[in-house]
């Protein structure tokens, strides 16, 4: 990355970076003042939208809880949660429009951080990190797609051991930090072959040191997933741990091939300099 450079007096009020893309350490921090506030006014507009539809918002996310018999213990053919304080209500409120927001505005903090980012970064760097920007958001959010539709799994085979005479009294605060988790775990989860690529890419995680390890590596991400999951119940690990063992050797496929046009490329550079230093030889001997 660029380094920063220090300002001079004749630098004074001159805020546009140089050619390489540098500038003083006050503008860099004036730059991340001003992407904060527009990346928290974007954060902001969305919580507000998030408030005026929560009620739609609610219907979609209790979904996977009203699927199951037992949410319509407690009034016929209603799901039914609870709330257990006087604030609980408004505070789930508060996260689940604190969720929309931060996903409707995504595009706004996630360019602010990119712009921030860029102008620090050589030319090869923007077009990777711009490619894993990509590819990471999908995958994050295939993560979160299949934790959600899952979850009621998980649910009933949980809720499933409650006797037949007893309700469970779920209160929504629960439930909303039961969901938030299983979405961030699942999509956090599905971006660790991405960084595994990444890491490949930048010379720091080798193919053979990951196919030695392989068994183990694959044995680890079912104990991740069985200790990270929040219900810690057979199905919803699996559908945790198998797609990341899928992905695992999907990207080992890529750091395969990556290596391998690695060290074909040098080799073919080696072939090239030996040559040029055997040529000059070779003709002085004659």
């Amino acid at each position: 990355m660029a380094l920063l450079k220090r300002s001079s007096p004749a630098d004074k009020g001159k805020v546009a970076p140089d050619s390489e893309g540098r500038m003083p350490l006050m503008e860099h921090l004036r730059e991340l003042r001003n992407r904060l506030v527009k990346a928290l006014l974007g954060l902001t507009v969305g919580t507000i939208v998030g408030f005026v539809f929560f009620d739609k918002l609610w219907v979609f996310m209790s979904e996977p809880y009203c699927r199951l018999p037992m949410a319509q213990k407690l009034k016929t053919g209603e799901c039914t949660l609870v709330v257990q304080g006087v604030f609980e209500g408004f505070m789930v409120n508060l996260k689940v429009a604190l969720m929309f927001g931060a996903v409707v505005a995504a595009p706004i903090w996630l360019y602010q951080i990119w712009a921030f980012v860029t102008p620090g970064l050589y030319r090869n760097e923007r077009r990777y990190s711009l490619t894993f920007l990509g590819l990471a958001v999908p995958l994050f959010a295939a993560g979160a797609g299949l934790a959600y539709f899952t979850m009621d799994k998980g649910l009933a085979l949980l809720l499933g051991f409650t006797p037949g005479n007893v309700i469970p009294l779920i209160s929504m605060d629960q439930y909303i930090g039961f969901l938030m988790a299983m979405l961030v775990i699942f999509g956090l989860s599905f971006e660790l072959p991405l960084l595994m690529v990444f890491l490949n890419l930048i010379g720091v995680l080798p193919f053979r040191l990951v196919s030695k390890h392989q068994r183990m590596v694959i044995f680890l991400m079912f104990v991740f997933a069985a200790i990270a999951t929040p219900s810690q119940d057979p199905i919803t690990m699996l559908a945790l741990a198998l797609p990341m063992v899928g992905m695992f050797m999907i990207a080992e496929v890529f750091m395969y091939f990556h290596d391998r046009k690695k060290e074909a490329e040098e080799a073919q550079r080696q072939r090239e300099l030996e040559e040029e230093l055997d040529g000059p030889g070779a003709a002085g001997v004659d």
